[in-house]
């Protein structure tokens, strides 16, 4: 008799050791192939004929070939889609839950920190000029009268004002970065987050605005720390940049598609906004050809590397998703599932009946 199957659809734990844990569990594991994660590529029919006995899937991002409902239709005994990662717009969360399919992520502690610090990184990196002064040193220039760059916290008798930071999102990245900015005594910390209480706003030391147009108009610094859906996808598009002070910072730490790319692009280089630093593209890698590529110093780019740190990355997450796929197949809920509104009708059809008979 065969085993039940686990695909893990893109792979990343290069040690093998989530793979094992899986098969002393008593699953066969199907690793995804690494053309799936090619941009520009469809393999969703490929998919949909591996995963037919597919009682679970795991994996890190995959948004070239993403976990359709039809992928997921495909797969009449799938229980689980496991994420490595926080985000999850890489499957179709509300066609998992019509029928009836748990999503968990990953949102480590690691993993949510490490880009709160990156974002910090490319704050100062941006607004100190770090690149730049390091350039010039090497290029035998000294001090130059260009050199000067903006004072971060508020210094009332001196005339300082401070600048205004706008966080897009108050989850676990952006209210970690709203404690380590705290010490920093900014001008004014400003938030927009609709699923949030105010209660954690007043707690993280963010002055709640009530729409986003607010948040950009105020801003020196707007800073995106929200998860990708179909209300925030293109949420900073061509109009959006057009509420924003023609001085202000954009940071993508998020994904890619929260922002309009080109309009971002377009808007640095007409002077709409100054700048910005971005670590999530909407596709990866950034193409060539990308006008992103174009700006200069007016961008500060990452590879979409934020969370990675010693120990780190995506390390925990696999960990977690393992652990989610183990526990969903032996009839449990797991403690990380994303569409929560699917809990009460999966427990009917699965609550308590293991995937392997004892």
């Amino acid at each position: 008799m065969s085993k039940p199957k686990v695909l893990v659809f893109a792979v990343a734990d290069t040690t093998g050791t989530s793979h094992k844990k899986l098969e002393a569990a008593g699953y066969e594991v199907l690793l995804g192939k690494p053309e799936w994660m090619i941009p520009g590529t469809n393999r969703e029919e490929e998919v949909r004929g591996i995963v037919r006995d597919v009682v679970a899937m795991c994996g890190t991002s995959m948004r070239s070939n993403p976990v359709s409902r039809r992928i997921m239709e495909s797969a009449q005994r799938l229980r689980i889609v496991a994420k490595y990662t926080v985000g999850v717009d890489d499957v179709d969360v509300d066609g998992a839950t019509d029928l009836g399919i748990l999503v968990t992520h990953a949102p480590t502690e690691a993993n949510c920190f490490g880009v709160a610090e990156t974002t910090m990184a490319l704050l100062l990196g941006k607004l100190k000029d770090v690149r730049e002064r390091d350039r010039a040193i090497r290029e035998g220039r000294w001090r130059e009268e260009s050199m000067r760059n903006i004072y971060l916290g508020r210094r009332e008798a001196d005339g300082f004002p401070g600048i205004t930071l706008g966080i897009v999102g108050l989850g676990r990245i952006g209210s970690r970065l709203a404690e380590m900015l705290a010490p920093w005594r900014l001008g004014k910390l400003i938030g927009y987050d609709p699923y949030v209480d105010d209660e954690k706003f007043i707690r993280h030391g963010v002055t709640r605005v009530k729409d986003i147009k607010t948040l950009l108009n105020q801003s020196d610094v707007v800073t995106l720390h929200c998860n990708l859906t179909k209300e925030t996808r293109h949420m900073l598009n061509a109009d959006a940049l057009k509420q924003m002070k023609p001085n202000a910072i954009l940071i993508n730490c998020a994904r890619g598609r929260v922002m309009d790319e080109l309009a971002v692009a377009a808007a640095i280089a007409n002077g709409t906004i100054a700048g910005a630093c971005i670590d999530a593209f909407a596709d990866e890698p950034l193409a060539p050809d990308s006008p992103l590529r174009k700006l200069g110093d007016k961008v500060l780019l990452s590879p979409h590397g934020a969370s990675h740190t010693v120990g780190g990355g995506l390390g925990p997450g696999i960990e977690w998703a393992t652990r989610s796929v183990i526990t969903a197949l032996d009839g449990g809920v797991p403690d990380n599932v994303y569409n929560k509104d699917v809990i009460e009708r999966w427990q009917g059809r699965f609550g308590g009946a293991k995937v392997l008979a004892a």
